[in-house]
């Protein structure tokens, strides 16, 4: 059967999955993984955006060293970061990270002009700091020269997508993610553009995931010594992509997307608008088939990497799994952080910050590695089923477990946890859900799948899945107890 090819970009690396089909069977190879490192620049954050596309290439050039001319090529990757594009086509600088500190105070002060109900009835996305809508409001106060300049908006996939064919267009569940797109009105949403002031022709036509997007331009197949490849819109937002790859087979199921972010939600057919969702800071992000994911989002692994990343800059390396086998060995119960609380959001020394919330919180402050990292992993845990039991609330739905996709159900500590801490089996794989709710999109827009729902079936017998039961459930649920009160999640 024919070859095509996912790139899938996370927040810290990136990988060329190639993928084809064998008695109906899903097979993947990954030719190509490359980091992704932000590039900090005076006070600017950066991504290194011509990197990830030289990288792209270099995918594709593997994949012709084996032989091999995909007949489709797909991008997905995080959300809400952009580039602008000027009148000769030319990229006006690298785009911002999401975490750079220019959007900061910014969603407080444009809610002085519009209040969140008014943003949330014609966008239904949950309030975060970096949304695009705050990055751009950042660059419209600030005067920025590239935002006066640009002819086009184009998100990171989108942008990569328009280096490799020369044609520009946006996808639907990553231009949801923006707070600029109406789901109602199916476009971006007008009044809000003008409030900010940025011209409705910068947003380009919003295709839906499965739609082509072109080929690969004249001077890539010279270059690179290939044909006209096919380059498909794919769920351009990694979590779309890694919903797709979720092997339900209830149509009412819940998911964990698990990674350096943790998003967890629901697939629905209509976004939640309602005052509960709202307060609640739900979002309703645009999924494949014109479906809504209904999530909130977690700050997830970030801060654990982030923990290693410094143990690492004062000398003390440790893996991931020594890290698990660390936090399993320390004691139960004895600190819980707030994942979400502000503190955790920047880069820098989040050890220090984990104990700091403990001592605020009148908690033991753990010193121990081990300490720290059970205290982050059983905080998750118990977020996890905090989300999962307002999904449930919101949605009107009651889920048998909880599915869950993406490189952090590696962490089989996290998953078990998980499981005693929602009372309710856990479902692990695949890991790399991106990549092949990437690949399916583009099988489906190919032909070779009917529906989603086939696309399912195909993974549910393609790659194992894990099955955590829940154990010590009366124990978990005191820790829950305890974990709301010092949280003030109540």
């Amino acid at each position: 059967m024919p070859n095509i090819l996912a790139f899938d970009l996370g927040a810290s690396s990136g990988r060329a999955i190639l993928g084809s089909l064998k008695d109906g069977k899903i097979v993947t190879e990954e030719l190509h993984r490359f980091p992704n490192d932000p590039v900090q620049t005076g006070d600017r954050l950066h991504w290194d955006i011509l990197r990830l596309y030289h990288e792209i290439k270099q995918g594709l050039l593997k994949a012709k060293h084996q032989g091999v001319q995909p007949v489709s090529i797909g991008i997905d990757s995080w959300a809400v970061d952009y580039g602008l594009i000027g009148s000769d086509g030319s990229l006006l600088g690298n785009p911002l990270h999401y975490r750079d500190r220019s959007s900061n105070g910014m969603m407080e002060k444009l809610q002085e002009e519009l209040t969140s109900a008014e943003i949330f009835k014609r966008t239904g996305i949950q309030f975060l700091p970096f949304n695009t809508i705050y990055q751009l409001y950042a660059a419209k106060i600030n005067q920025s020269p590239q935002l006066d300049s640009a002819k086009h908006f184009l998100m990171i996939p989108d942008l990569l997508r328009y280096f490799l064919t020369g044609e520009m267009y946006n996808e639907f569940s990553n231009a949801s993610t923006t707070q600029l797109y109406n789901p109602l009105g199916q476009n971006w949403d007008e009044d809000l553009l003008q409030h900010l002031g940025l011209p409705k022709a910068l947003f380009g036509q919003v295709l839906q995931p499965g739609s082509p997007a072109g080929f690969l331009q004249p001077s890539v197949q010279e270059e690179l010594g290939l044909g006209p490849i096919a380059v498909h819109a794919v769920a351009e937002h990694d979590t779309a992509s890694a919903v797709v790859a979720v092997p339900a087979t209830d149509r009412s199921f819940a998911y964990l997307s698990c990674g350096t972010w943790s998003l967890l939600g629901t697939e629905v057919s209509e976004p939640v608008m309602t005052e509960e969702a709202l307060r609640l800071n739900f979002t309703n992000e645009g999924g494949f088939g014109g479906t809504y994911r209904l999530l909130k989002n977690i700050m997830g692994l970030w801060i654990l990497q982030e923990c290693r990343r410094e143990w690492e800059r004062v000398g003390r390396n440790y893996s991931f799994p020594e890290l698990v086998k660390l936090a399993g060995e320390a004691p139960a119960f004895q600190s819980f952080i707030e994942p979400d609380d502000p503190a955790f959001m920047a880069p820098g020394d989040m050890p220090s910050r984990v104990k700091e919330y403990c001592g605020k919180t009148n908690q033991p402050v753990p010193e121990e590695v081990g300490a720290i990292v059970r205290c982050i992993l059983e905080s998750l845990a118990f977020k996890y089923r905090y989300v999962l039991e307002l999904t449930e609330r919101l949605s009107g739905q009651q889920f048998k477990g909880l599915h869950m996709v993406g490189g952090g159900i590696h962490n089989t500590l996290l998953c078990q946890w998980t499981a005693n801490a929602i009372g309710k089996p856990v479902w692990a794989g695949p890991a790399e859900g991106s990549a092949i709710g990437n690949l399916a999109v583009q099988w489906i827009a190919n032909g070779e799948f009917a529906d989603i729902w086939e696309a399912r079936q195909a993974i549910r017998e393609s790659f194992p899945v894990t099955v955590y039961d829940p154990n010590q459930t009366n124990v978990w649920n005191d820790g829950y107890g305890r974990y709301l009160a010092l949280t003030n999640l109540r």
